[in-house]
């Protein structure tokens, strides 16, 4: 499991570490790591330029340390120094190496091999002073490396505000911070390198404040079938969805369901579209009892009465789409899988607050709902009700395709009838669509049914071990 914390248990965990190592043995440890990642980014070292922006505090004394490690490989280094306060030793130790170091812009020469983001670390505010903005706007278009977090964004809310670096790589230390997994931040970090320093035994008791799913936890959450299994005893799916105007999220959610991972799939709803699901799922029937329902995707008008029929079962529910607006007052054991438009008009709040802050508006819908709530997004949040938080790290652009979320819907309800909890059902079902997203495009384009028909090959590979990388 990879876990992200908050910048207060960082500087505990910190703080405990040190008290037993020799002073600046973590920001050497750091120093080190970082300056590895960027000869690796660099394809070598003799010869290459390299510029450091560095501001007060410990993330400008990580990168002036690495700074030197650089210089003594053959890198020329300069550093811009964005403060009147900088580390003194690490300014020291880069000049005694051969780098350089002003603090005047136009000193600097051409436009360097990279850039190292050293400007503030992981507890300075959102937005950036006149100066660093200069720094990068004279050197837009370099390849950026960031100090444990791109500098500008909020660490522990993931909000983005005013000026602030995108990295095209983060180099952090000891854990992951909340901003690497939540957007908007989790976009200016590009790819993310988890140097480690040391803080693992320190972190045992430390509750993460987001965690991300990684294959590993994805073979052990999903469902087995044990040897005397019966398709009534693997669980059983019932999809509620589809109407004369959307005939197309009916399939679409059926075929999420229809991946293989319970016995049985029922479908209810217009006599026409029940037609079109048997044509292309034959072993999906009609109407009967369940584990669970899936309800909303492309219902339209009849939304409302499709919950309500399938409510009155008492089973787990997943509620999407059209019949999100028809949920009132606390449903515990439910999920509710909305976008951030859908999101925004169930929480009386403007699409681009809940853009400018999903973290914050997936935990109050999950408190204000009592049950699981599963944000969709480039970093897909699922919160439970008690305040836990996965983000999902799998997936590609291209997944942003109409029914997608109707596959989704199919493919949480499946593993809610299997027997997953709903916090699992809901975190399994988006890391394995995107995932499955990701081996479907290859790179390129794809529809919503590519995503349902990767499933069951995808989740072979996971069980055995093989496939289903994060990024």
């Amino acid at each position: 499991m990879l876990r992200a914390h908050t910048v207060a248990d960082v500087r505990r965990v910190e703080a405990l570490a040190m008290a037993g190592l020799p002073d600046g043995a973590l920001m050497q440890q750091a120093a080190a790591g970082l300056a590895a990642a960027v000869v690796d980014v660099l394809g070598g070292a003799y010869g290459r330029r390299v510029l450091l922006l560095v501001g007060a505090g410990d993330n400008g004394g990580d990168a002036l340390w690495a700074g030197a490690r650089l210089a003594r490989r053959g890198v020329r280094v300069e550093a811009l120094l964005l403060s009147e306060r900088v580390h003194e030793d690490g300014l020291a130790a880069l000049r005694a190496a051969g780098g350089v170091a002003t603090d005047d812009l136009a000193e600097l020469g051409e436009a360097p091999d990279l850039v190292v983001d050293g400007i503030v670390g992981i507890g300075g505010r959102p937005g950036l002073r006149p100066g660093a903005v200069a720094a990068l706007e004279r050197f837009a278009g370099v390849p950026v490396v960031a100090v444990d977090v791109p500098s500008g964004i909020d660490v522990d809310t993931g909000r983005v505000e005013g000026p602030h670096v995108t990295a095209d790589l983060t180099v952090t230390f000891g854990t992951h911070k909340v901003a690497h997994l939540a957007d908007p931040a989790s976009l200016a970090c590009g790819a993310l390198h988890l140097v480690d320093i040391g803080l693992e035994p320190f972190l045992v008791h430390s509750e993460p404040a987001v965690e991300a799913l990684q294959p590993d936890d994805v073979r052990h959450l999903l469902p087995h079938p044990s040897p005397d299994a019966q398709k009534y005893v693997r669980g059983v799916v019932g999809v509620r969805a589809g109407s004369g105007a959307y005939p197309g999220a009916a399939l679409l959610a059926v075929g999420g369901a229809n991946t293989g991972l319970v016995g049985m799939v029922r479908y209810v709803g217009p006599e026409q579209v029940a037609d079109t699901v048997r044509v292309a799922h034959p072993e999906v029937v009609g109407a009967g009892r369940v584990q669970a329902w899936v309800v909303g995707p492309g219902g339209g008008d009849d939304a409302g009465e499709m919950l309500a029929a399938a409510r009155a079962d008492g089973v787990p529910l997943v509620v999407d789409a059209d019949a999100l607006q028809h949920v009132d007052g606390p449903v515990p054991g439910w999920v509710l899988t909305p976008h951030a438009g859908e999101l925004a008009a169930m929480l009386g709040a403007d699409r681009t607050e809940v853009e400018a802050a999903p973290l914050e508006h997936v935990r109050e819908a999950a408190r204000r709902w009592d049950c699981v709530v599963l944000l969709k997004g480039h970093h897909t949040l699922v919160a439970g009700p008690a305040g836990r938080v996965r983000a999902t790290t799998t997936g590609v652009p291209w997944l942003a395709t109409a029914g997608a979320g109707d596959v989704l819907a199919g493919l949480v309800g499946a593993l809610l009838a299997a027997g997953l909890e709903p916090y699992d059902a809901a975190s399994v079902g988006s890391w394995l669509h995107g995932a499955a997203a990701t081996e479907a495009a290859a790179g390129g384009p794809l529809t919503a049914s590519r995503v349902a028909v990767q499933i069951p090959s995808l989740v072979r590979e996971v069980l055995a071990g093989l496939g289903g990388s994060t990024p």
